[in-house]
């Protein structure tokens, strides 16, 4: 039986080891995020069709079809809702970056007359128990049925008409920012 040759622990042999396993990794890692790319893409559409239905007023047309954006609010989508081939809101999916942990998606629905339908909870990571209760209807149904037109849109500690959640200030600010955000977006820029 022939003897194994060790292979010497030496400085140029251990980087040779290490940029395999890297590499190694590096393309399972690409090939997982290759195969799961269609589900995952599948799985957000999904969310926004039922986002749509939870913030809008009754529509009977496809409104992810008819999806569009504005010029000055080029990371939001709108999403026009009629019945009948009538209007009856605007989604809008809206964002904010003053979130506690990172970037905060909130799809808003407008019913016609400006004025908040519903808001679902896109994306958040938020602090769990605290910053999470954004998406509590205790806190989104504040906003439903109110014109931000003369609803000011900022929690009570800033001047505004908002009950913030305790120990969640800043998670409250970021969902009031999105809100404002989308209302301008909305008005074409005005406010």
């Amino acid at each position: 039986m022939a003897s194994k040759k060790k292979l010497a622990s030496t400085f140029p042999n251990m980087v040779i080891v290490l940029t395999v396993v890297a590499l190694t990794s590096a393309l399972a890692l690409s090939l997982t995020n290759i195969s799961t790319l269609k589900a995952r893409q599948m799985v957000e559409v999904k969310r926004t069709l039922e986002a749509l239905k939870e913030v809008l007023p009754e529509f009977n047309n496809d409104p992810s079809i008819e999806k569009y954006s504005v010029e000055n609010f080029a990371e939001m989508e709108f999403y026009p809702a009629k019945k009948g081939g009538q209007p009856v809101g605007t989604a809008i999916k809206t964002y904010s970056d003053k979130g506690f942990s990172e970037r905060i998606w909130l799809m808003v629905g407008f019913d016609e007359g400006n004025k908040v339908h519903n808001i679902s909870v896109l994306k958040q990571r938020e602090t769990p128990g605290l910053g999470t209760k954004i998406k509590e209807p205790k806190f989104r149904n504040q906003f439903a049925g109110k014109d931000p037109a003369s609803f000011t849109l900022k929690v009570k500690k800033d001047g505004g008409d908002v009950d913030a959640i305790t120990a969640a200030t800043i998670s409250s600010r970021a969902f009031c920012d999105a809100v404002s955000k989308a209302y301008r977006a909305l008005s074409g820029g005005k406010r």
